[in-house]
């Protein structure tokens, strides 16, 4: 039998070798208490995770400012206090044999007001989701300058609690994407305007995250392949902005696509909703293969992969590097390891039962508000899964879900645990 392309090793830039093609991609988690430190939960779920076949599992958002959040729950890394908690998250999330990489992560204006009533983006466009996030301000320079630090402190910390890598968060219109979106970034000053500019932000925290954790040391970048937004960060500027991270000594750029307005990375783009082929399956696969034709730095493409076909394809013939999972290891925390064992051949679960209903409610909805719920729905369907695992306890696998009931019971956790989080005192 030949062995699958997926299960080769992959050399990264600065050296490190990693076992074979398979990430766990990023999934907030929302498993952090009122301290916002990581605790036994985060522990348990991803030690369960590194016995799953994986080389890499990157954890989901850490925040690297604790005034800002993506939702409470998160990781807060900002200074030493949290070290002893994260080394034992480190050691857990490595017990099984893979690597564990940290996430770094700022939401800017996708911080809820729950958490605070004015965030910080490169412009003052607020978002226009139920009202649940606050008009931001500007950032100043001075602002800017700090939020660079931040993500270079945060990265310190990771490597000296004994993470293996980290990957900065530059997609799904969190702040870097909004510096790099035209959207978003409104500034006429040296952050703003044409594309160099726009990506300013972006290189100088990779140039200060480098400098903190040392040339052999993984830094990743995800990255939009584009926003799917008129007027938005395009397919062109996300080949471009390869190109600069290629040369500035990137070690993989993971491709991904969307934002809270435009959830492709949840739904996949419009034309694949529409489509039922093969092509539906990775939801960024071609936009992928226009940034392979940019650069050579190893790339990673996460999104709708479910066959074991597609994705020996996409590294054997599409050029992609690593593939990036996300979902389906909620349900099947081993399917890795079936698939190079050669014991699976699809992983995951059909979908259809997470959303409202079927047709203009169902997975393909056009309605904003609908699209919104399934979104939500079907998030927090397996972050239900991430949290039982958790706990010790298996993941279900009936996928059923009451929508609506989920989409509300997601607004009530999140403004329970932000105000109980808001009481708290933090150092």
């Amino acid at each position: 039998m030949t062995k699958p392309s997926y299960a080769d090793p992959l050399d990264l830039p600065c050296g490190v070798r990693l076992k074979n093609r398979f990430c766990k991609s990023a999934m907030t988690e929302a498993l952090a208490n009122a301290d916002d430190a990581p605790n036994t939960a985060h522990q348990t779920l991803y030690e369960r995770w590194s016995h799953g076949g994986m080389a890499v599992n990157v954890t989901g958002n850490v925040m690297v400012d604790r005034r800002y959040l993506e939702r409470p729950g998160n990781v807060v890394v900002q200074d030493e206090s949290v070290l002893p908690a994260l080394t034992d998250w480190a050691q857990a999330a490595k017990a099984g044999g893979s690597q564990i990489w940290m996430q770094i992560s700022h939401p800017g204006r996708q911080c809820p007001i729950v958490v605070d009533m004015r965030p910080l983006s490169p412009s003052a466009e607020k978002l226009r989701i139920l009202g649940v996030f606050g008009k931001p301000k500007a950032m100043t320079t001075e602002d800017i300058k700090d939020a660079i630090q931040r993500y270079a402190t945060t990265a310190g910390l990771a490597k000296k609690a004994g993470f293996d890598g980290v990957q900065i968060h530059s997609a799904h219109g969190y702040l870097i994407s909004q510096f790099l979106s035209p959207i978003t970034n409104q500034r006429t000053d040296e952050w703003g305007g044409a594309l160099e500019n726009r990506a300013r932000f972006l290189r100088a925290v990779y140039a200060a995250t480098r400098a903190a954790v040392g040339a052999d040391f993984p830094v990743a970048v995800k990255l939009n392949s584009a926003d799917f937004q008129k007027g938005g960060f395009t397919l062109e500027d996300s080949c471009q902005v390869a190109r600069w991270l290629e040369e500035d000594g990137i070690d993989l750029i993971e491709l991904s696509g969307g934002t809270y307005e435009q959830m492709s990375f949840v739904n996949g783009t419009e034309e694949q909703q529409r489509d039922s082929t093969i092509k539906r399956e990775a939801y960024f696969l071609e936009y992928a293969r226009e940034v392979r034709r940019a650069v050579r730095v190893p790339l990673m493409v996460t999104g709708g992969f479910r066959s074991s076909a597609a994705m020996a394809h996409a590294i054997a013939e599409d050029g992609i590097d690593m593939i990036g999972l996300a979902r389906p290891l909620c349900v099947q925390p081993d399917a890795v390891a079936g698939l190079i064992d050669g014991s699976l051949d699809t992983i995951g679960i059909k979908e259809d039962g997470l959303v409202v209903g079927q047709g203009r409610f169902g997975v393909n909805a056009t309605n904003w508000f609908i699209k919104l719920i399934n979104a939500v729905s079907r998030v927090e369907y397996f972050a239900w899964q991430m949290t039982r695992m958790s706990r010790g306890d298996m993941p279900q696998t009936d996928a059923r879900n009451n929508a609506i009931g989920t989409f509300l019971w997601y607004l009530n956790r999140t403004t329970l645990m932000g105000v109980r989080r808001k009481f708290a005192r933090h150092p």
